[in-house]
């Protein structure tokens, strides 16, 4: 159990950290370092105490240990050149076994200051090695804050979520179960103490040492990051793993560990794949280049023959259309799938809404079964937003009790009846209607509501089924300060002082944006020609929403009056004709459209609120750009390459705003661009230097070049990299919003064209730490950018979702 003064000294501990390491990981990991230091220190005194000798800190590491570090003679500068070079050092201790030598593999001192340090070192002073639970509950504590504010590099399954899916998996004490992807190995942790309390007797463990010794030894863990197979380790260890079986092990491209099965597989691996994606060896039986694809398929194959698995995904596993994908889900579904349970989209929150679900494989079980049970959770007894506040809705006691409910029939040969209240949750579908259309779609609400859709509904006047109102002519046109949104063209313009609406209403641009739709509940002002619809019957007014969001817009542009200001007439809108289906099936629609506009929102707030932001070490050296960098190589460079060789062209048009990679789409002979268009080569820095490109981002950095030559617009910067400074160092700076802000307000020139001046980038003094530095700082920002992409092109998917709901409401 966790104590709140160990619980207060790990929290002094990091707030110490958090001034020269903002980012949670990393105090983690300089608090797992220390701890373990710490510890093999107060186990060479208990050794001592016993008549023993010192095993850890003996020889040319005796100088090292903990009483020599802290001696009252050593001065602060003194103890940070000791302590960094010990951590350094200490993977190379011969006297210190395997697993500690592992999680001090890559350490080091990522900062300088004595005070710091001092005091960092002082309150893990105040700790003391215990092999208990209670110790490892600590632990658990300190990496639970890598889950609470949000790492950049991976989402952090919550613990709640982690032990719902052991529960439901249910590993047993012979059993070998594998995480693949194991983090910081929170599905092995929980697995190993669901065991344990599976086999307790009157309040105590009942296995013998032998079955200890063979449950532990039945743990593995593999994953790609040498930071999380240092916390893995320690993790495992501070929980009574003496040698814990966490292999730092690319699970996507080596086949070295191929032959390996088991029975339990418990995972939540990497959704994102690296640009170009994976380069996986041949072995998989679905080919794909994605890295959520070839992880479930990993997990698939590897299971026993009567193995069981849970795994997170995301929503492109359930229902991308790609051929790989279908090929897995069918797989699945002809092999080892009996259930899909979807999480809410907010489960990952405060650092990403993705949307996931959990597949559970059951080899043995599927078996027995020509049907797939779909639970869908609704809450999972915390909030959905940043905070993640607990809450007393939680879906999960039950959804656990449905799932057992299956099983349980299943295996009894009987048919399952779920309650009431369990079947608002729980569709079961047979696996033909799930392969009838050949995608394989594992999301139940497509097979629940599947009557819904048919789009075989009677077409109304839209004057039929709600009240229709235009704004007043003679409100004030709009007080800032104002207490009630007024809406100008049906969109919230500014406030008003007084309201003529309090409803709730659809809001449609009579003029201006024609067609546009909003909605709205509430108090409010509008103004002419923003026409108010209210008063809703036999409709409701979300189900008008979406239908009309879907069409009017573009209807009413053929429709439209006016040239120079062009508008519709009040005639027009009440005659617009709308599919209107029962009052139920209208409800059924917004929910679920309603849930796909909850994860575009939660992902476009990911999107638009992102800034990468680089914390600066005082202690960096601030060099100028044009020092550390080539502006604008010279092309004598390629002067004497045949004329006809091909090489990338780039227009302005081609970089991304705010995005690093962009891809070349044409190419040409360099005769061609020679004369008149900007050179670079792979790996160099465009910058847009003309209004409004430079003010928007416009930079990227060039690869993928045919021939690893480019020519583009003559309104780019080119920067080229010097031995001290890696390119994506340069992009991340010169994105930032004080180079831009105070870059725009140097921009010289007259019209339009505006340039920012080659001598403001040059003379630019950004910081220049040591190159390791960088590599890490560009690692967990990179890191960010993949889960910036990914939101997007979630906002893309659940688009597109409600398109293609809203198209099946129409009849297409």
């Amino acid at each position: 159990m966790l104590t709140n003064g160990t619980k207060r000294l790990i929290d002094t501990a990091r707030d110490i950290l958090v001034g020269k390491l903002p980012d949670p990981k990393s105090q983690v990991e300089q608090i797992t370092i220390a701890l373990i230091y710490k510890f093999m220190d107060d186990m060479d005194k208990q050794a001592e105490e016993l008549g023993g000798k010192p095993k850890f800190f003996t020889g040319e590491y005796g100088k090292y240990a903990w009483s020599k570090i802290f001696d009252p003679r050593v001065s602060g500068h003194e103890l940070v050149g000791l302590y960094g070079e010990a951590i350094q050092r200490m993977n190379q201790n011969p006297n210190i076994p395997q697993l500690f030598r592992n999680i001090f593999k890559n350490a080091y001192l990522p900062y300088r200051d004595p005070e710091t340090l001092k005091s960092f070192l002082k309150t893990i002073g105040e700790f003391e090695y215990d092999h208990s639970e209670k110790l490892g509950d600590s632990f658990e504590y300190l990496l639970s804050v890598m889950g609470s504010q949000g790492d950049a590099g991976q989402f952090r399954t919550p613990r709640h979520i982690i032990d719902f899916m052991v529960e439901v998996v249910a590993p047993c004490k012979n059993e070998t179960i594998l995480d693949p992807a194991c983090g910081t190995a929170g599905f092995l942790i929980s697995s190993y103490k669901h065991i344990l309390e599976k086999n307790k007797k009157d309040g105590r463990i009942n296995l013998t040492h032998d079955q200890r010794k063979r449950l532990i030894a039945n743990f593995s863990g593999y994953d790609i990051s040498p930071d999380m197979v240092r916390l893995s380790l320690a993790n495992m260890y501070l929980h009574g793993f003496q040698n814990p079986k966490i292999y730092e092990y690319d699970t996507l491209t080596s086949e070295e560990k191929w032959q390996e099965t088991f029975d339990v597989i418990l995972a939540n691996p990497p959704f994102m794949s690296p640009k170009g994606g994976i380069k996986p060896h041949k072995r998989f039986s679905v080919q794909s280049k994605r890295s959520e694809v070839l992880f479930v398929d990993y997990m698939a194959e590897h299971l026993n023959p009567n193995g069981r698995a849970g795994i997170i995904v995301p929503e492109g596993i359930i229902f991308q259309s790609g051929t790989a994908y279908r090929k897995l889900r069918k797989m699945l579904v002809e092999h080892s799938l009996y259930a899909v349970v979807s999480l809410p989209a907010g489960v990952f929150n405060p650092y990403s809404g993705v949307k996931t679900s959990v597949l559970l494989l059951d080899k043995n079980l599927v078996k027995k079964t020509d049907k797939l049970l779909f639970v869908k959770v609704n809450n999972d007894g915390y909030g959905l937003g940043a905070q993640r506040r607990e809450i007393k809705e939680n879906d999960l006691p039950m959804v656990l009790e449905i799932i057992k409910k299956y099983k349980q029939s299943i295996v009894g040969g009987k048919e399952v009846d779920f309650t009431v209240e369990e079947a608002k949750l729980a569709t079961l579908i047979e696996k033909r209607k799930v392969a009838e259309s050949g995608d394989y779609n594992l999301g139940g609400d497509r097979y629940k509501d599947a009557l819904v859709y048919s789009g075989k509904w009677d077409f109304v006047d839209l004057g039929d089924v709600c009240e229709i109102k235009t704004g007043r002519k003679d409100v004030n046109q709009g007080n800032p300060n104002g207490e009630y949104p007024f809406f100008t063209c049906a969109k919230e313009h500014t406030f008003s002082d007084e309201y003529s609406f309090d409803t709730e209403a659809i809001l449609v641009a009579g003029n201006g944006d024609v067609g546009a739709v909003q909605y709205y509940k509430g108090k409010f002002e509008a103004y002419q020609r923003t026409y108010v619809l209210s008063d809703f019957k036999g409709a409701t007014a979300r189900y008008l929403f979406f239908v009309l969001e879907s069409t009017l817009k573009e209807t009413v542009s053929k429709q439209k009056l006016g040239n120079t200001m062009p508008y519709i007439k009040l005639g027009m809108l009440k005659n617009y004709k709308i599919p209107l289906p029962p009052f139920e099936v209208q409800k059924q629609i917004v929910t679920e459209l309603d849930s796909y506009q909850k994860v575009v929102e939660g992902a476009r707030q990911v999107v638009e609120n992102y800034k990468p932001h680089i914390d600066i070490d005082p202690e960096w050296e601030m060099v100028e750009l044009g020092k550390i960098a080539e502006i604008n190589p010279k092309k004598s460079q390629i002067s004497d390459l045949d004329q006809e060789l091909e090489v990338s062209f780039v227009p302005m048009a081609d970089i991304n705003e705010n995005r690093m990679n962009f891809v070349p789409k044409t190419k040409k002979k360099i005769g061609e661009v020679f004369k008149g268009y900007t050179y670079f080569s792979e790996n160099d820095v465009l910058l847009a230097k003309v209004t409004p490109c430079f003010e928007n981002g416009k930079a990227g950095i060039a690869r993928g070049l045919v021939n690893e030559i480019g020519f583009g617009s003559s309104e780019f910067y080119v920067l080229r990299a010097g031995k001290r400074i890696r390119p994506e160092w340069i992009y991340y700076n010169i994105i930032l919003s004080s180079f831009r802000e105070i870059g725009t307000a140097k921009m010289t020139g007259t019209g339009g064209l505006q340039r920012v001046p080659k001598d403001f980038v040059y003379n630019w003094r950004i910081p220049c730490p040591k190159i390791n530095v960088q590599d890490e700082v560009i690692r967990e920002i990179n890191q960010e950018q993949n889960i910036v992409f990914s939101n997007r092109q979630l906002i893309e998917i659940y688009e597109q979702k409600i398109k293609n709901r809203i198209a099946t409401v129409w009849g297409d």
